[in-house]
């Protein structure tokens, strides 16, 4: 466990909807970074479930999010414990928070929460775009983009990314981060 004082690295919460450029934005800023840093991309973690896997965004995968987030929780605390910042790319809405504060809590940890939005439109054309294991479920993405249509407090933690470019998201985002105005309390 780190102790008051003790060098730990800092979150960074990179999210929004599907499609919207989390994984690369995130690979940017983790590549770029001034200090050690590990960038997780948490479509991983659910990739790993060889058998028994529920798409995560069906009610019936409550109990797997659960121990992913868990896992995720653990292995971002683990690399911060060792002096990384850690970039955390995904789906983790307000929902998915409180498992990442109660560590950054016990950890004495910064975590940034930065939300990368933009209109539905957008979203499904670059949905339409991607390739490979992605999701391109246009239900799917119109329900996840919903999901981050109104967050409340939260909603100063947004950057709209609709006519931004991956390279002015990435310096949105890092001047979002060192501004500590995206901070979580």
């Amino acid at each position: 466990m780190a102790t008051v004082g003790a060098v730990v690295g800092a979150f960074t919460i990179l999210t929004g909807p599907p499609a919207i450029g989390k994984t690369t934005v995130a690979h940017a800023v983790a590549s770029n970074a001034a200090g050690p840093t590990v960038h997780l991309v948490t479509d991983e973690f659910y990739r790993s479930i060889r058998t028994g896997f529920v798409l995560p965004y069906l009610p019936a995968a409550a109990a797997q999010n659960e121990v992913v987030i868990d896992a995720i929780v653990a292995t971002a605390t683990t690399f911060a414990r060792g002096s990384y910042d850690v970039v955390i790319d995904g789906i983790l809405g307000p929902w998915f928070l409180q498992p990442f504060r109660a560590a950054a809590e016990r950890e004495h940890l910064t975590i940034s929460y930065v939300v990368l939005r933009s209109d539905l439109v957008v979203t499904l054309d670059r949905a339409r775009q991607r390739l490979g294991r992605e999701l391109t479920d246009v239900a799917a993405i119109t329900g996840l983009h919903d999901a981050f249509a109104e967050l409340g407090e939260l909603e100063r933690h947004v950057i709209d990314t609709t006519g931004l470019s991956i390279d002015a998201t990435v310096a949105a985002v890092r001047s979002a981060v060192a501004s500590g105005d995206y901070h979580l309390a």
